[in-house]
């Protein structure tokens, strides 16, 4: 399994991660047995950097994984976020960037993993009630304390980014990058590699839609979050099926699948970029690992680049309501 840097600090991970949110949260109902076997299968197949958030199932992603961290830390790199707060029942409560929170919420996701330590540790979404130097201040005590290896921001603004890494070294912003969301290129990548910070891709396959299996929502669970999401809604998807079938074709000549032309496309991006495509079953992890095998010359970049600029994308990634709160 290749490995690339994020940041300057000495953090090392996989060249692709897993996402576990969908594990616990969002995209339906999902089988313990068969997650913990796709979590042990990662780790079997050089796959460390395991990536969740205390806000995914109202901790019980974190509890997952601590089931697995309790036989094999030592294999995994560990990545987690606060700061979305839910309530009890799963409800919405905003964003707590105070250091009182930090303090709590690292504790707090501490005793669920069942672990001394996390190896990265992100602000998920910037408070914008509380300036980020204190929010990042606060994870810099944790540190110092030893809870905590490295620290991670999401969703953050170039400009954000250069703020928190005033305080203290950042080691990698998580955002959203794919083939259908780019705007991480004109803002927050460039101030990552000016800064030395590496940048790991969340929903590196479009929540799905880019493995060219969503051809509807029809085959979605009633709960599962895409419902709502305006990129999914009726018109936007019809319209959006005609990039997802532009890297189809490309796909097909090259003969791997969408999925993994998707991934060789961020891993081309530059040595400073992860992936880290989330999954629940077994045959989706190896489809994702090949990717790595998968090497794309000029001419294939210069294909996608065509292919997705002639089909722009009908859609915000969130709703109205969440929107400010990315690039923030």
């Amino acid at each position: 399994m290749p490995r690339r840097a994020l940041g300057r600090q000495g953090l090392s991970v996989s060249a692709i991660g897993l996402g576990c949110m969908g594990m616990s949260d969002f995209y339906g109902p999902a089988d313990e047995a068969a997650n913990l076997a796709v979590l042990h299968g990662a780790l079997d197949r050089g796959i460390d950097f395991l990536d969740t958030a205390d806000m995914y199932g109202c901790g019980e992603n974190e509890r997952l994984l601590g089931k697995v961290l309790a036989t094999r830390r030592h294999a995994i790199t560990l990545a987690t976020k606060f700061g979305n707060v839910r309530g009890p029942a799963g409800e919405y409560l905003g964003i707590d960037g105070t250091p009182d929170y930090v303090r709590k919420a690292c504790d707090a996701s501490l005793q669920r993993l069942g672990v001394d330590h996390i190896d990265l540790y992100y602000q998920h979404r910037i408070d914008p009630k509380v300036p980020v130097e204190e929010t990042i201040g606060a994870m810099a005590r944790l540190v110092e304390a030893g809870k905590v290896r490295f620290l991670g921001i999401s969703e953050a603004s170039g400009a954000t980014l250069r703020r928190a890494a005033g305080v203290h070294p950042i080691s990698a912003l998580q955002s959203e990058f794919s083939l259908w969301t780019r705007e991480v290129t004109a803002d927050a990548l460039p101030v990552c590699r000016e800064l030395g910070i590496g940048f790991v891709a969340y929903s590196p396959l479009g929540r799905g839609f880019l493995t060219g299996a969503i051809r509807s929502v029809d085959g979605l669970a009633e709960n599962d979050w895409r419902r709502s999401n305006p990129r999914f809604e009726t018109d936007a998807l019809a319209h959006n099926l005609a990039l997802v079938d532009a890297v189809t074709a490309i796909a097909e000549e090259r003969g791997c699948t969408p999925a993994q032309l998707a991934l060789a496309w961020l891993l081309a991006q530059g040595e400073d970029v992860v992936p880290i495509p989330g999954t629940r079953r077994l045959a989706r992890l190896d489809e994702n690992a090949g990717a790595l095998q998968l090497r794309l010359g000029e001419d294939d970049l210069a294909r996608i680049a065509a292919a997705i600029g002639g089909h722009a994308v009908v859609g915000t990634r969130y709703a109205a309501a969440h929107m400010p709160l990315v690039n923030a």
